[in-house]
């Protein structure tokens, strides 16, 4: 787990011995029922991935609790929803299959980090598991491993986004979509969803103020 520059600072700050022994008592190649339990009751994660260049990049990933789905006790899958069009964590992983993920929980607190290859999967078997889903991605795990909680600021939840989709897939249409110097290149689909009610940046800009985009 650890290479040259990690075993550096290990020995600069005297935790070699800690280190070792961390990565004996903690990380794991596959997941236990607990942490099972933990991974399946998020509604949302932190996932990293890194582009061409070699760039990270970390996006947050929101749905309804049950988004992360452990089939065993070395897969998880999770939905892909529509987003910015940008695809820029799918097309990362595409090039490079090695992800991270962060799991919190504020309120208790607590977390867990997973790596993983990952790919993905459009069969209708598994864009049922999820509806409203574009396509689905898998996690082959790597490395499992909880983190200390002593720097995690408790928040307590308020409420679920309204544009998690519903068990039939549907979802409301976001506000930035209906700007109207964003339509010329939207999906047909979205313009056609959309029918002509746009609205302008400016008009975006006060929802988003206000909260309301």
């Amino acid at each position: 787990m650890y290479g040259p520059t990690h075993r550096e600072l290990q020995e600069r700050f005297e935790t070699t011995q800690l280190a070792d022994t961390m990565e004996a008592v903690i990380v794991s190649p596959t997941i236990n029922d607990d942490q099972c339990a933990f991974i399946e009751a998020r509604d949302y994660f932190y996932l990293s991935t890194v582009d061409a260049e070699g760039w990270p990049t970390v996006s947050y990933k929101g749905g309804p609790k049950g988004m992360l789905h452990v089939e065993d006790d070395t897969t998880i899958v999770f939905p892909s929803y529509d987003g910015n069009g940008m695809y820029l964590s799918l097309g990362n992983l595409a090039a490079d299959d090695r992800v991270g993920l962060l799991l919190m929980d504020f309120e208790t607190p607590q977390r867990l980090r997973i790596q993983a290859r990952a790919s993905l999967d459009d069969s209708p078997e598994r864009l049922a598991m999820f509806p409203g889903a574009q396509t689905v991605v898998v996690l082959a795990i790597e490395k499992v491993f909880p983190n200390c909680a002593r720097y995690i600021h408790p928040h307590t939840r308020v409420e679920t986004s309204p544009y998690v989709p519903a068990e039939d897939g549907s979802q409301p249409m976001p506000s930035w979509k209906r700007i109207d110097v964003m339509q010329p290149v939207l999906p047909e689909a979205d313009r056609d969803a959309i029918d002509g009610e746009t609205i302008t940046g400016e008009e975006y800009a006060e929802r988003v103020a206000n909260g309301t985009s």
